[in-house]
């Protein structure tokens, strides 16, 4: 590989900072921060007034590159379709949120037939347009593969769809969805390479994009992403995996999406069954250390560090 490969990080890099660092005054003069839960962790509470929507410098800086090189790379087309209409999906429910201030954005329905609607323009493009089989590879044995036959495309509404909440969940705390997620992107970029997925110069716009925001979002965060940015991380993730047939591989090297959310699926089921009692603390699960006496860096560094670990164990 050439130093020229390595150019979308850069580029994202550059774009995402400038643009993260131009739109903090502007959300600050606009009033589009946080509000944080009083019922939530209470070292949070600081945490209130903190520009949000940050997403928008990410998608800004992934755009850019995608739109540099999905003509030498068209593979990243339907990726980059993924990562925009969660985002746009995101930012709808963020503008309601914390600018037109209605406090549940997105009525649950209306958040899930967006979503819906975007995995199957998303389906239909890799399919239909770019040919890529629905069989996946198996993990940690990449000579193997498995199809679902009928039940390929639920399976991947379910695969997408939870992968992209996973992702929003894990985004609780200063830094944590975005070095977890560059990690998962280093990951995609080596496979894509070692496999010839041809989906590098976006799963590196997304390391750079990410280390951009992290000048801003790391402890203490000037910005958060908001749903526009983890919601689009969410479909980066789940479409790198699909167009690398690697849907099977995201339990493995995002095991803390995937942690984060079946937290949040136990508290809710055994409190509505045990009519109030609950399994951890607080979820989603970040919060449950955090309750603990873990610091926010203590765990956003364990949490990327069992990310690296797994991403390395599942490169076999």
């Amino acid at each position: 590989m050439k130093w020229i490969d390595f150019l979308p990080v850069f580029i994202a890099f550059v774009i995402t900072a400038v643009c993260t660092g131009l739109l903090i005054p502007f959300l600050n003069r606009k009033k589009v921060d946080q509000t944080e839960r009083k019922e939530g962790v209470a070292s949070h509470l600081k945490k209130a007034g903190t520009p949000t929507m940050g997403g928008i410098a990410i998608l800004i800086g992934i755009l850019v590159v995608g739109l540099l090189y999905f003509r030498s790379n068209p593979a990243i087309v339907p990726i980059l379709i993924l990562t925009l209409g969660f985002g746009l999906v995101g930012f709808l429910d963020d503008f309601l949120k914390v600018v037109l201030h209605r406090s549940d954005g997105l009525i649950a329905w209306q958040k899930l037939i967006l979503e819906f609607i975007v995995t199957a323009i998303f389906l239909y493009l890799m399919v239909r347009v770019y040919g890529v089989s629905l069989s996946m590879l198996v993990p940690f044995n990449t000579s193997a593969s498995v199809d679902f036959g009928v039940f390929s495309i639920p399976f991947a509404f379910i695969v997408i769809l939870a992968t992209v909440n996973g992702v929003n969940f894990t985004d609780g705390l200063d830094g944590l969805a975005s070095t977890v997620t560059i990690v998962v992107a280093l990951f995609f970029s080596v496979s894509s390479t070692l496999l010839s997925g041809g989906i590098t110069p976006i799963t590196y716009a997304v390391v750079g994009a990410l280390m951009g925001f992290l000048l801003f979002n790391a402890y203490p965060a000037k910005i958060f992403m908001g749903d526009t940015g983890s919601l689009a991380l969410g479909g980066f993730v789940a479409g790198s995996a699909y167009m690398m047939k690697m849907p099977l591989y995201i339990p493995v090297v995002g095991f803390i999406y995937a942690l984060e959310l079946v937290s949040v699926v136990l508290q809710v089921s055994y409190f509505k069954l045990t009519h109030g009692k609950r399994i951890f603390r607080m979820t989603p699960i970040h919060h449950h250390f955090e309750l603990c006496g873990w610091s926010e860096t203590r765990i956003v560094a364990t949490f990327s560090i069992i990310t690296a670990l797994l991403s390395l164990a599942a490169m076999k």
